[in-house]
């Protein structure tokens, strides 16, 4: 769990620095800096993206991940849960930085959150007690933190809760996960990860149309059962 700890502590410290320097950094500057780290997290997407051994596993992860998301609306109730935070600690803001809130909120966890440092590094500190991806990116979260903060304000402090829950309950579970995950599903999980952050990019970072991206969020789940499947008939 220190790693987890160190991670949370980074986002924490980056977006209170952030929300602090929003008022001093130029709109033109913050846009440039969101737009520059969309534009690696789109690179980044794509590249795990294209190191799975399985394109058809990525495609059927995201279809029946989307169509259970959907059906969950998840995207939704993670919409919910910023409204209740930003009243809660935003109270007497207009329309227009109560959507900042939620905006800064969603992009920050969905970031934070998806990607195979989370997932490996969290295992890994979970089984060995080694956390040294989970510190590398600890130091990576803390100035995305910083530039998301400066741009979309104090909603990205909260992700730092969620991310709390997500990587400590993967360390938790982790010696029973040793049990039968395996190589191949975290490579196909990595890659419907990937394909879901280039959707972030393309849908917050980047704002070039609007993407439920948290609706996929399944996908991480059903790639490697589908990789256990297509295993159990040797035909991965």
């Amino acid at each position: 769990m220190i790693g987890t700890l160190v991670n949370v502590g980074a986002v924490v410290i980056g977006s209170l620095f952030g929300t602090l320097m929003g008022a001093r950094i130029p709109e033109r500057v913050r846009v440039t800096v969101v737009t520059g780290f969309g534009l690696f997290t789109l690179g980044y997407g794509l590249q795990m993206f294209i190191k799975t051994q399985n394109a058809l596993v990525v495609v059927g992860a995201i279809l029946v991940g989307s169509l259970l998301g959907e059906w969950w609306q998840i995207d939704q109730r993670l919409a919910g849960l910023g409204v209740w935070l930003e009243a809660k600690f935003n109270n007497g803001g207009d329309h227009q930085s109560s959507s900042r809130f939620i905006k800064g909120f969603l992009t920050a966890s969905l970031v934070f959150c998806v990607g195979p440092m989370a997932i490996l590094g969290s295992i890994q500190d979970g089984l060995t007690g080694d956390s040294s991806i989970l510190v590398v990116k600890a130091i990576l979260d803390g100035f995305a933190a910083l530039a998301f903060a400066s741009a979309l304000g104090i909603g990205v402090i909260f992700s730092a809760a969620l991310l709390l829950v997500y990587q400590g309950a993967i360390t938790l579970l982790a010696v029973q996960m040793q049990a039968f995950v395996t190589e191949a599903m975290i490579t196909e999980m990595s890659a419907a990860g990937g394909l879901i952050l280039v959707g972030l990019t393309i849908g917050s970072l980047l704002e070039l149309r609007p993407i439920r991206s948290a609706n996929f969020l399944p996908a991480l789940v059903i790639a490697p059962l589908f990789v256990a499947l297509l295993a159990a008939f040797h035909l991965y």
